[in-house]
């Protein structure tokens, strides 16, 4: 039960700082990378992402990566 307890306690401490992260990103202004399509007519409001959720997705890969690394360490 002590192992689930320090792997909740680092997700908690990983998802306050990353909660930290975007609304200082947020407050900052920061609209998207560059490499996200975004299209404005007087009609049409397109935003597209796609280097955004391109490097989202590599992040949240390396953080699950962490969280499989640290459930096996804490498991040995």
């Amino acid at each position: 039960m002590t192992q689930i307890g320090k792997i909740v306690l680092a997700a908690g401490i990983l998802l306050v700082f990353l909660g930290l992260l975007l609304w200082g990103l947020g407050k900052s202004g920061f609209r998207g990378l560059p490499g996200d399509i975004r299209f404005e007519s007087e009609n049409l409001r397109l935003y597209l992402p796609i280097i955004t959720c391109l490097v989202l997705s590599v992040l949240l890969s390396a953080v699950a990566w962490m969280l499989v690394w640290l459930w096996q360490w804490f498991r040995s």
